[in-house]
């Protein structure tokens, strides 16, 4: 991997073992118990697919040789330090070329040298941290990246489903729902991402392109990259109450900010609004298929909204803020506000529309605006 002085960049490995060593213990699950919970949430996988094709209407291509077909992209249930290895090794491949800059670039920029002294042992220390936080709250997570290792298999043309066991338990005690209703409703937004890359082969292609377009504009201080990162993580170390004001001293600016160009605005605007139509789809997909299939789907959707709205104290506010994950929340909201009306005006075929090609993505105004799309794309104004 990229090396500064002959060592690493960052320490990928290291980057595990922290993560790994500090993330917080997941909830007291008796092994019985976590053998049935894994068993449940696999069978949910399985029945969600057919749900989510039913109801979205979407369906890989015949052959599909474009794109991973469902039954090569598996379903991993893995616990906390199996996410952590599974993103650490996404993370390494689609962050190569933006670290090959760095390296590149760091003898000429301003603070380089800094990044090189500080190596890579310490970047991996710092990141692991940031990964221990995350790791405690992602529920599951399609990963389009993701390469294949000995233990967190893959489809040949890249895709998994994780579904993160221990985290799904967390919440449904702490929101006090049905465990069953609740592990079927997670399944159904997880599983909608499968489908959406399964049944449309450029998908993975578009995205990954501009990610590298993103990531081939950057123009970033290494030094101050650093800076930013030790932030979060010393946030995550402290504790410390007015690390909410200080976030909010500098502008509440997240990681993301620092390494935008105007060229990566625009580029930016584009993932935005391709991942707020991912989210919005399957929240809104998740809603749709709920009441047939889980009784209890307006409690959990009402509580679940509530414990989104109201994070975990200001310590998690600040470092969402400096991670960019408020934006993702955002997403969530105007994706599905964006589906939910474009499915109002035209009908589930009529959106679908959307995954012809590229050029029928909504753009980020469009997501405010779903009767722009649809004039845009159906040539007519809904109202």
């Amino acid at each position: 991997m990229t090396s500064i002085g002959g060592a690493e960049m960052v320490d990928w490995k290291l980057a595990v073992a922290t993560a790994t060593r500090l993330v917080r213990p997941g909830p007291e699950v008796g092994r019985d118990e976590a053998r049935e919970v894994v068993a449940e949430l696999r069978r949910h996988a399985k029945t969600s697919e057919e749900h989510v094709r039913a109801f979205t209407r979407m369906a890989p291509p015949p052959g599909n040789p474009d794109g991973p077909a469902v039954h090569d992209t598996p379903v991993l249930v893995v616990d906390r330090a199996g996410w952590i290895k599974a993103n650490v090794a996404g993370f390494r491949a689609v962050l190569g070329p933006l670290l090959e800059k760095m390296q590149d670039r760091r003898g000429n920029v301003p603070g380089g040298a800094v990044l090189g002294a500080v190596g890579g042992k310490v970047t991996g220390v710092e990141l692991g941290m940031l990964l221990s936080f995350l790791a405690s709250r992602v529920l599951g997570q399609y990963e389009t990246f993701a390469p294949a290792t000995g233990d967190l298999p893959g489809a040949a043309n890249g895709g998994r489903l994780l579904l993160v066991a221990p985290n799904i338990v967390h919440v449904e005690r702490e929101l006090e729902v049905d465990p069953h209703d609740f592990r079927l409703w997670v399944c159904l937004h997880e599983e909608t991402h499968r489908t959406q890359f399964t049944a449309v082969p450029w998908l993975r292609d578009h995205i990954e392109s501009e990610i590298q377009a993103f990531l081939g504009e950057t123009e970033v201080d290494p030094a101050t990259l650093l800076e930013r990162i030790r932030e979060a993580a010393q946030s995550l170390a402290g504790g410390r109450a007015d690390e909410g004001e200080a976030a909010e001293e500098r502008g509440g600016r997240s990681i993301v900010d620092l390494v935008q160009t105007p060229a990566q605005r625009e580029i930016l605007g584009r993932l935005t609004a391709v991942m707020s139509l991912l989210e919005g789809h399957a929240d809104y997909v998740m809603d749709g298929v709920g009441p047939r299939v889980v009784p209890s789907v307006a409690e959990i959707r009402e509580k679940f909204q509530q414990r989104r709205a109201n994070g975990a104290g200001r310590l998690d506010a600040a470092l969402r803020r400096l991670l960019g994950l408020d934006a993702k929340l955002r997403q969530y909201r105007d994706g599905e506000r964006f589906v939910r009306a474009v499915v109002d005006a035209v009908g589930m075929d009529g959106f679908n529309r959307v995954w012809t090609s590229p050029n029928t993505l909504p753009t980020k105004a469009e997501i405010a605006k779903p009767a722009d799309w649809v004039t845009r794309v159906h040539g007519r104004s809904e109202q």
